[in-house]
């Protein structure tokens, strides 16, 4: 049996500790405005689990916060609205 035989891992929520990767372009207030979408639907969210990483060019940031991850919905909904605000390029 090779890996991609293998079914995808299930997430049983609520689940602590979940990592979310927001990458796009570098730029005053990008880490405001993920801190800010976090807070909109993780009412916990500690903004101190924030880290960053720039690209070697500079052009990208890549920010990883950890959540309480309450459900599909939610991830879902993180995900909508990081990208709705056009400098977002990706979410992990």
């Amino acid at each position: 049996m090779n890996k991609n035989d293998l079914p995808p891992p299930v997430i049983e929520f609520p689940c602590p500790l979940y990592p979310i990767k927001v990458i796009g372009d570098a730029g005053e207030g990008f880490a405001e405005m993920v801190i800010e979408v976090m807070q909109r639907h993780v009412p916990d969210f500690d903004p101190s689990t924030l880290t960053r990483r720039d690209s070697s060019n500079g052009r990208f940031h890549s920010f990883q916060v950890l959540i309480t991850a309450t459900g599909p919905l939610q991830l879902e909904a993180i995900n909508s609205d990081l990208r709705a605000t056009g400098r977002v390029h990706m979410v992990l």
